[in-house]
């Protein structure tokens, strides 16, 4: 058997290196110049809602997650891509009222819906509570989980304002004890691998308007 073969399979190591060669040259060609694929991407498909309170309407692959849409259509970087597998929070905006992680939500779900990102709670010269908190309290470090933070923690207050329950609680019928051991719970979906919870549960404790 010579030893251009592999086995018995009739795969010749000139035919790999060959093919090898060939797809790293087709790698290497332009992007125009390059054979087209029998694949086709998926067709866009239109999505409306409100973004920051403004309008917005885009065309997507249906497969774009929400936060992709916000990052790379829109240009609100803010929010942030981390684990991009709904582990660390760094993504987490609000829709509607509620706090969700962007990257395990598609795009084309929030037909009709009301965005808040990080953007929309305030700006440098007229800051949202919770942000002049953290500032305050140096609730952040390196800054990356910041955005997705303080997004929860706004969330996690008006939850609690609510009376929305958490696993938790003693008595889920109860409305739930404005507490920092209630909010740090509440908050644990959100990373900081800097290490900044003291910290951020005092800007949260302020903005609630309760004793630590």
């Amino acid at each position: 058997m010579s030893s251009a073969t592999n086995g018995g399979d009739g795969v010749s190591r000139r035919t790999v290196l060959i093919s090898g060669a060939a797809g790293a040259a087709v790698a290497g060609m332009p992007a125009e110049a390059r054979p087209q694929s029998a694949a086709k991407t998926a067709p866009g498909l239109p999505v409306s809602f409100k973004v920051n309170g403004q309008p917005r309407t885009l065309e997507l692959d249906p497969r774009t997650t929400l936060l992709d849409a916000l990052r790379e259509h829109l240009n609100l970087t803010g929010t942030k891509k981390g684990c991009d597998h709904g582990q660390c929070g760094a993504c987490t905006v609000i829709v509607n009222g509620e706090r969700i992680n962007s990257c395990l939500s598609l795009a084309l779900q929030h037909e009709g819906d009301a965005v808040t990102t990080i953007e929309g709670l305030g700006t440098p010269g007229n800051l949202h509570p919770m942000q002049a908190a953290f500032v305050k309290h140096d609730g952040y470090q390196c800054g990356y989980c910041t955005p997705g933070q303080i997004c929860s923690a706004v969330a996690v207050i008006d939850e609690m304002r609510a009376g929305i329950p958490s696993h938790v609680q003693a008595d889920v019928a109860k409305k739930p004890p404005m507490t920092t051991a209630e909010m740090r719970e509440r908050m644990s979906g959100n990373i900081c691998r800097c290490g900044a919870y003291s910290n951020i549960a005092e800007a949260m404790v302020e903005v609630a308007g309760v004793k630590a």
